[in-house]
């Protein structure tokens, strides 16, 4: 606590010259104001152009038949004396590969001397990228296994030396900050990919479906799209965070695949040409919770939409600058929660039988080139696949079909693991929440977060530290379709039960309130 003192003034006597001492008196603990220390920051942003014909994560094999310039990663510091956090944001999405996740903020930690914990590491989610690592591995694809360490690939050599050395000149950059933030509103580059047939089942609405079920159809997405601010001082721009919601899909194809950032990463260089004054300002984009939300046109729009879509982006987070408003509060709050998600138990087994036929039969059909083969256990498919590729995906279905049976020939359909456990960070920076889930998080799990949070503003941002795959909110859980089906791709996780990824939000909340009422109480 912060000592105080007050200075006792002299008598005054008339025609008296009088020698005294000032008394010193000590204010008693209790009426001392408190202190906040004061927020740090310093952020570089850097670019890694991949090879030509670099390995993609496409799941036939095609190499990268365009780059089209680098991909970009701003990495951030905070620090406010008590604690100091790393923030990582990239267009690389094979980061959200949990071994290559777990080397990079290891590598990221030894250079700042902070426990790997305190750094975060973000993507964009962009499609349209190259493989990082020979062997990398998602974590909802090694459940109960232990991953192997990653074996990079030239590419993903090039971005750990990179991290490593932008990491390394942070800490002695660090200036102090006052944070700003405003909000827009972008309607027009994203829809609600979950759609709802009348008899009640889902499916995956592709850019084929979309166009059929209306012009231009957008349906229910979370069009917010924040911007935060950091400035130094000197009123100078430290570095700048804006946040969306929605797949970066516009540029990718799986089969024709191209390297580019996608419009996460035109939206970003706009926004930092805005703010140019003759040096680069770094910024971080935070993806939203995308589960259920797509860009538009996807596999058909292409490098030139996609730019389209930045600049589109870009002017949004422009506009909302004009309300740039300064936080009321003051300082850096960190916590990271362990949550339980609710797992069901296995389906029944003439259920999985039965779907294990209609497998079989699909497969053999896809591979023989039956383009009528489109849907299978409650999965769709574009034409603009091939029927191969088609097979590929169902052929990944079918190994937990396979694992699931086999527990039950073992007699041990009830030992399936009946949560499971993710950790969330929660930060507040000033009068800005955020809360990053190591997930494909549904949008309607970031919207109960930015509704019940007490702060001015709230950024719900998903695929932080690696990624356990799609996690529903409560209402869609249940489903059959790819999204909220996601289990039948993991190795080897159970469905979902309500009111599973609520949890995340419920928790995020409750420390946010702490936060927010601790705030108050040491202006």
């Amino acid at each position: 606590m912060r000592q105080s003192w007050r200075r006792v003034p002299l008598p005054v006597l008339s025609s008296v010259i009088v020698v005294s001492t000032i008394a010193i008196v000590r204010l008693p603990a209790a009426e001392a104001p408190p202190s906040r220390p004061q927020l740090r920051a310093a952020a570089l942003q850097f670019g890694v152009v991949p090879e030509a014909n670099v390995a993609t994560g496409s799941r036939t094999g095609a190499r990268a038949e365009r780059i089209v310039g680098p991909l970009h990663t701003t990495i951030l510091l905070l620090d406010d004396g008590t604690t100091r956090v790393c923030l990582v944001t990239t267009h690389f999405a094979g980061t959200t590969a949990e071994n290559v996740a777990e080397l990079f903020r290891s590598a990221i930690a030894e250079e700042l001397g902070i426990p790997p914990s305190r750094v975060l590491l973000f993507s964009s989610h962009n499609h349209s990228t190259a493989s990082l690592a020979d062997n990398g591995v998602s974590a909802y694809a090694a459940y109960a296994e232990p991953l192997p360490p990653a074996q990079l690939s030239p590419v993903g050599a090039r971005l750990l030396d990179d991290l490593r050395s932008h990491a390394r000149r942070l800490p002695e950059m660090l200036q102090p900050v006052t944070v700003w933030w405003a909000q827009g509103h972008e309607d027009r580059i994203t829809y609600n990919r979950k759609g709802r047939r009348a008899d009640g089942s889902t499916y995956f609405m592709r850019e084929e479906d979309r166009v059929l079920v209306g012009k231009d159809f957008r349906g229910d997405v979370d069009t917010e799209a924040p911007v935060v601010v950091l400035k130094n001082t000197a009123g100078r721009v430290v570095t700048v965070l804006c946040q969306f919601t929605g797949h970066p899909v516009t540029s990718y194809h799986p089969e024709k695949p191209v390297v580019f950032g996608d419009w996460p990463q035109v939206a970003c260089d706009r926004l930092a040409e805005h703010f140019d004054k003759g040096e680069t300002v770094p910024v971080a984009f935070l993806q939203g919770c995308a589960g259920d939300v797509n860009s538009k046109e996807m596999f058909c729009g292409g490098v030139e939409r996609a730019t389209e879509f930045g600049n589109m982006l870009a002017e949004t987070y422009i506009d909302a600058l004009s309300s740039l408003r300064p936080s009321e509060r003051d300082g850096l709050e960190l916590a990271m929660e362990q949550v339980k998600i609710p797992l069901a138990p296995l389906p029944p087994q003439q259920v999985l039988v039965g779907e294990l036929e209609e497998m079989d039969d699909f497969i053999r059909r896809a591979e023989g080139g039956d383009e009528d083969t489109l849907s299978c256990v409650g999965l769709n498919f574009p034409r603009a696949l091939t029927p191969a590729y088609r097979a590929r995906l169902v052929e990944l279905v079918r190994q937990w079909n396979r694992w699931a049976l086999e527990l039950y020939e073992q007699g041990k359909s009830e030992s399936v693991p009946k949560h499971l456990e993710l950790k969330i960070v929660v930060i507040r920076m000033g009068d800005v929440g955020i809360v990053g889930m190591p997930c494909e998080a549904f949008q309607g799990i970031g919207r109960q977060i930015r509704r019940h949070s007490p702060l001015p503003i709230s950024i719900p941002c998903a695929y932080m530290n690696g990624s356990h795959g799609y996690i529903t909110d409560g209402p869609n859980t249940g489903d059959r379709e790819y999204m909220s089906a996601f289990y039948r791709y993991t190795k080897f996780r159970p469905p979902l039960a309500k009111p599973a990824g609520d949890v995340m939000a419920d928790r995020a909340v409750e420390v946010l309130e702490r936060f927010a009422g601790e705030a108050i109480a040491g202006k």
